[in-house]
């Protein structure tokens, strides 16, 4: 096909997708791009314009896009049935090899979304604490229920530990029943969690916060005041579970929750997430453990669906083999460090955040230690920045970096190239 027909093949399906799409889009990426395949480290759009990718499907893809051996297990599964809204024996081997290495994990149960993992997490809290209040950080990301936004992106924040809606159709009545604290600020938090020890039903945080790094003592404060006032701790391991560590930020940080969410790697590609934790709390799904009272009911039509749970053993298989998370550091590593050089060498001030499977620069001249840091960057600067990149063939997020086993040495050969050309174009004005 010819580079035209393939833009018009592109624009055109733009065009259909602003009829039948609010915004023209799914909603997660901006509207002025279709995706038509992915192979490892790249994806290509219906344009055929080719992309090294570190969006990596918002970071379920750590062994790179069309994985044959993940392909292989999900085409096998395909033959024998996708689905059942019945127990299976995938889903069952993926639930033992969780347990066996998530640290919290005692029992799980697993849901087809982060969102629905988070939202059933504090759920569970409440059922276990039989208390109301769930405290979260400020920009932290737990999903898209009523409790998860807020205080997510405030523009404007408030004082804490009030929570600001960043949506329409919150109710006005659940900013009652959320806390709000300072990421890395383990005094602040601590004198609320004391101070509200009566009404909280748990904590939920991101280990690592986005791309925002645990300051030492945050995590192990968190675990020392919610232990002492017996108040769950939730950790929100969607992204960080199996990449930071097999055992996911529990097991790198060495700071153990109460709860944890996982999501994306555990499904292989596929929809599928998890609420793990102590079996006291777990046991509130099971009636006949805790009765009807403390009963928390939760079903779904693909929850734990044998499509994804091969995909997902597949996946945790290919994890477990020697030097897979070393390989995985290095490349992060290089380009964590290659970008801060580069940045450097241009006289532009920004720090590189995060840890080396995520991360991203934060166009601000003082360390970036919490959300409110975050906004005293530049966004607009990183918005271009991240225009011009994709001009110049690196797909990304808005605010971070997913780095995958597939990426080689040909992929960050082009991405410094990328990131020398956008800077100096962002620099030429």
């Amino acid at each position: 096909m010819s580079a035209k027909a393939a833009s018009e093949r592109e624009e055109e399906l733009l065009l259909r997708a602003q009829r039948v799409l609010p915004g023209g889009s799914f909603g997660n990426f901006p509207a002025d791009i279709v995706i038509r395949e992915g192979q490892g480290g790249r994806v290509w759009d219906e344009n055929g314009r080719e992309y090294v990718d570190f969006l990596l499907g918002s970071g379920p893809m750590l062994l790179g896009h069309a994985h044959p051996e993940v392909s292989g297990a999900a085409e096998a599964q395909l033959k024998r049935g996708t689905t059942f809204f019945a127990d299976n024996r995938a889903g069952i081997e993926l639930a033992e090899e969780i347990v066996a290495a998530v640290p919290c994990a005692e029992k799980l149960r697993f849901v087809s979304s982060g969102s629905e993992a988070d939202l059933y997490a504090m759920r569970a809290a409440r059922a276990f604490r039989r208390r109301d209040k769930i405290l979260k950080f400020e920009g932290g990301y737990h999903g898209m229920s009523d409790y998860s936004l807020m205080s997510l992106a405030p523009k404007s924040p408030g004082n804490f530990p009030r929570p600001i809606p960043d949506s329409a159709g919150i109710p006005k009545s659940l900013a009652n029943e959320v806390l709000v604290a300072p990421f890395n600020d383990i005094d602040a938090a601590s004198s609320i969690i004391r101070e509200h020890k009566s009404e909280l039903a748990g904590v939920i945080v991101e280990p690592l916060q986005r791309i925002l790094q645990p300051e030492p003592g945050f995590l192990e404060g968190l675990r020392k005041v919610t232990a002492e006032t017996g108040v769950p701790l939730i950790f929100d391991e969607v992204v960080t579970g199996f990449r930071l560590a097999y055992g996911g930020a529990q097991e790198y940080y060495g700071v153990v929750p109460d709860l944890c969410t996982l999501g994306k790697i555990i499904g292989g590609g596929f929809p599928l997430a998890a609420i793990a934790g102590n079996a006291e709390i777990m046991a509130h799904f099971d009636k006949d453990a805790v009765g009807e009272e403390g009963f928390l009911m939760q079903v779904g039509t693909l929850s734990g669906n044998p499509m994804a749970a091969v995909a997902g053993l597949k996946t945790l298989e290919i994890l477990r083999r020697p030097g897979a998370y070393e390989r995985l550091f290095a490349t992060g590593r290089e380009l964590m460090a290659q970008l801060s050089g580069i940045l450097k060498k241009k006289g532009v001030t920004a720090q590189v955040c995060g840890e080396a499977p995520l991360f991203d620069a934060v166009f601000s001249r003082e360390p970036v230690r919490d959300y409110r840091g975050t906004l005293a960057g530049d966004q607009g600067l990183l918005r271009r920045f991240n225009r011009l990149l994709r001009e110049r063939g690196i797909l990304k997020g808005e605010s971070k970096y997913y780095v995958s086993l597939a990426h080689d040495e040909e992929d960050l050969r082009q991405t410094r190239e990328a990131w020398e050309g956008a800077l100096e174009a962002l620099l030429a004005g």
